[in-house]
């Protein structure tokens, strides 16, 4: 039997970006009497982790809507202003437009600075513990809490196990979340790992524009991010396709670093020689929907039920801006243990998030396929985007402002992105295009004979563009 003290009206699974936050959103919910909420967590050290680094100006503004900007005060976080997208060396700026910034910092402390604000909102528990099941009941198949093993304190040992009962159970474990299938059951897609992230930190590295992400796109390999995450250090990010090869450092030293700036040759060159390689799945992850048809009592959020490619940096933006709306939703809820009244919150949650999380999902898979060109015809949009990017404006300012999560429309990312295509097409025939002559790149134009050969080649890169694009589409519409 659990002792009185620990039943509680929510349990949150995992004390990372989406825990921390959405403890913090519940203990805030005006009611009678305040919410007891235990937020449970493996080890309260501080994580070391290459992703999570970067938060667009869209979560910087969601975590300001949840009144926690102050987690990103004394963390040495460093201003984001946009990026600089490089290709054979040649740079286009691409800025966050009216003056809007996001923020780069070491993942760990920002994760810490999250874990304090949510440790000392009123009525929230923390608790080191290891949840190993899901407390089932077993008439009904509902969720009533877990189980899990605490640290005992000043030690590495696990004591007991314990069961924490409550009304409501919310997961938020992570990308590798115990529980995904239990909770979901056949409902939803299967994680699908589109590649790895090979990460390792620069000192002293002086990028092309400073406060700026910078994505090399690199040929033959997906592409490099850097971007500064405190004041002397750079995070740099390499995305390598499945199979990794067998010596990585030396893929990374002979075939990537001659492709970046000359500038930060010898810094990458450094910290291959002085820091570990670190690896990170990037996996793609559409939502279900949750209430109706996945188990009662429980429900996820975060990285365990929704994941995007972290080239674009939107992961903690998604995070957060889903907390505001599950926050906002959550206000009406009389009891946290009516699963038909949560049935219908995370039905409407569902729905909510779309115009924003959609967006981001849909760019940050449809750009990786473009700037990671592994064929004929997403070569020939990789260059067509990179030519889109140069012409500024609106070819900036539209992109760009979906990436960071300041405008929400699907509509408009579709716009653009088949803009992008037809551009490539167009580009085609108009621009110089880099061929080899005598082991040396030039660039000419194609000749009028090439037209035919050309005109056969629209239809494949347009139709290439399409099954990019819209399954991506597909995956977010669909209802079941």
């Amino acid at each position: 039997m659990s002792s009185p003290t620990n039943h509680y009206d929510v349990i949150i699974v995992g004390a990372g970006v989406a825990g921390c936050a959405l403890a913090q959103a519940l203990s805030s919910l005006k009611r009678p009497s305040p919410l007891r909420i235990c937020l449970l967590e493996r080890s309260l050290a501080e994580p070391d982790r290459i992703v999570g680094e970067l938060l667009q100006p869209g979560g910087v503004e969601a975590l300001r809507r949840l009144g926690m900007t102050a987690c990103l005060e004394g963390i040495d976080a460093v201003p984001v202003r946009g990026y600089c997208v490089m290709l054979d060396g040649k740079p286009v700026h691409i800025p966050y437009p009216d003056g809007y910034e996001g923020r780069s910092f070491h993942h760990g402390r920002f994760i810490q600075s999250l874990r304090k604000k949510a440790r000392a909102a009123p009525g929230v528990d923390t608790v080191e513990a290891t949840v190993s099941e899901l407390v089932e009941c077993p008439t009904t198949g509902r969720v009533l809490g877990v189980r899990a093993t605490r640290k005992v304190e000043g030690t590495e040992q696990a004591g007991e196990k314990e069961t924490f009962l409550a009304d409501l159970t919310i997961v938020a474990d992570g990308c590798f979340s115990n529980f995904r299938n239990a909770v979901l059951g056949g409902v939803g897609m299967k994680p699908v790992t589109k590649s790895h992230f090979v990460g390792i930190v620069l000192e002293d590295a002086e990028l092309p524009i400073p406060k700026h992400g910078t994505v090399v796109l690199v040929r033959g390999h997906g592409p490099a991010l850097l971007y500064q995450i405190a004041g002397h250090d750079t995070r740099m990010l390499v995305d390598l396709k499945t199979p990794l090869p067998s010596d990585i450092k030396q893929v990374i030293l002979d075939e990537i670093t001659p492709q970046l700036p000359t500038a930060l040759q010898v810094p990458v060159q450094n910290a291959l020689a002085n820091d570990r390689l670190r690896r990170m799945p990037n996996t793609f992850l559409p939502p279900a929907e949750q209430g109706q048809h996945t188990k009662e009592g429980v429900f996820l959020i975060g990285d365990s039920w929704n994941m995007r490619h972290p080239l674009t940096g939107g992961g903690m933006t998604v995070a957060f801006n889903d907390v505001v709306v599950l926050q906002d939703l959550l206000r009406d809820v009389n009891d946290f243990g009516d699963w038909r009244q949560i049935s219908h919150v995370l039905h409407r949650w569902h729905w909510r998030r779309k115009q924003f999380a959609s967006t981001i999902n849909i760019l940050s898979v449809a750009l990786y396929d473009l700037f990671g060109a592994d064929d004929e015809s997403l070569e020939v949009l990789r260059m067509g985007c990179f030519k889109y990017f140069e012409l500024g404006g609106e070819c900036i300012r539209g992109p760009v402002s979906l990436l960071a999560g300041i405008e929400q429309s699907t509509m408009m990312l579709a716009r653009h992105f088949f803009a992008v295509a037809l551009y490539a097409i167009w580009a085609m025939f108009a621009h110089p295009r880099r061929v080899i002559v005598d082991e040396k790149p030039v660039y000419l134009k194609p000749s009028i004979e090439e037209y035919p050969f050309l005109l056969f080649k629209c239809i494949r890169v347009f139709w290439t563009a399409c099954v990019v694009f819209l399954p991506l589409v597909w995956t977010e519409i669909r209802w079941w």
